[in-house]
């Protein structure tokens, strides 16, 4: 098994109240290349039969973690090439020309993505080294195309699933939204589609409040009055579908959330095309959250802090909460 190289630091809370390793998904988007070219370079690296279980999927099977998977972003064309071609009739031609037609349209803005199992995080090490072949195979990231907007995503296993662990990473989060997404720089495509947009200001003042730390059904309503929406840099909607189907069922029938008890990070973008870019940057950033999620009294006096800095008005322009958080809120900067 792979070692993280030194750059790929740990969080302190590195176990589930299970003594269990903590895990962390990989969802990786591209183009540049064909599905069975992205399929065979995996399959090499990880030593794993890859397996068509469609026209525009891959599963690479044989991992102890679960599969990885390679696959088009396109939900409807998923489905169509899940479908047998007949071609024996007007129908079936119909079909295959829309199904045609629809991969000639989407060609240069669908990407394809890398999904892994949800990995032990002491195995993170081995998606930086794939980068790195995918990169010289040709792979292209968000910078390569005006229309593109792929990105990097992290679903995170929690250390337990208490609801004040999940307070205590949504405020710690919120706290340090915008230091993360100007680091991020995230792509202009990906600002304007909103597909990891910022949490509604009102919810935002909600979190901060250093008395908020609500019971479940609250907190999980709450988000849902402000969040109906997969659209959010930290995804929420996965993690509260696991712990409470109904309520998220009765805010929106998004068929697309799946429940599973772990955080879905969506800001980072996907730069596999430059040279050095891998998970280092983005998870390294994201081990903020961690340590200020893990502090409750340091974490409580950040959303004070953050609540009188939005109190400022025009005079945040005169210290910006970046600044302010680099010098007495982050850790080991």
């Amino acid at each position: 098994m792979t070692h993280c190289p030194p750059s790929l630091a740990l969080p302190a809370r590195i176990h589930t109240g299970t003594g269990e390793l903590r895990r962390v998904g990989v969802e990786l988007e591209m183009s540049g290349l064909d599905i069975d070219r992205l399929a065979t370079i995996c399959s090499r690296y990880l030593q794993l039969p890859s397996q068509a279980t469609s026209r525009y999927e891959r599963t690479l099977r044989g991992d102890p973690a679960g599969d990885w998977r390679v696959e088009l972003d396109f939900t409807l064309l998923r489905e169509m090439g899940r479908e047998q071609r007949a071609e024996n009739g007007l129908g079936d031609e119909l079909r295959t020309s829309v199904e045609e037609l629809l991969k000639w349209v989407t060609n240069d803005v669908v990407p394809l993505e890398l999904i892994s199992p949800p990995l032990p995080m002491n195995r993170l090490g081995e998606i930086e080294g794939l980068i790195d072949l995918l990169r010289i195979a040709g792979a292209q990231g968000t910078s390569s195309s005006v229309m593109s907007a792929f990105g990097m995503q992290f679903n995170l296993d929690l250390p337990d699933l208490q609801t004040d662990t999940i307070t205590a990473y949504l405020k710690a989060f919120t706290c340090l939204y915008d230091w993360l997404a100007q680091r991020a720089r995230m792509n202009l495509t990906r600002r304007l589609t909103a597909f990891a947009g910022p949490f509604p200001p009102a919810y935002v003042k909600q979190l901060i409040d250093p008395h908020y730390w609500p019971e479940q059904t609250q907190l999980i309503a709450d988000y849902l009055l402000a969040n109906p929406t997969r659209n959010r840099a930290l995804d929420m909607l996965p993690l509260f579908k696991y712990l409470s189907a109904e309520q998220v069922q009765a805010a929106t029938a998004d068929p697309l959330i799946k429940a599973r008890p772990a955080l879905h990070y969506r800001l980072p973008d996907s730069l596999i095309d430059q040279p050095g870019w891998g998970l280092g940057g983005a998870w390294n950033d994201w081990l903020q959250v961690e340590a200020l999620a893990a502090d409750r009294s340091r974490l409580d006096a950040c959303c004070s802090a953050y609540g009188q800095h939005l109190e400022q008005g025009l005079g945040r322009l005169l210290d910006s909460w970046k600044a302010q958080l680099e010098r007495q809120w982050l850790s080991g900067i």
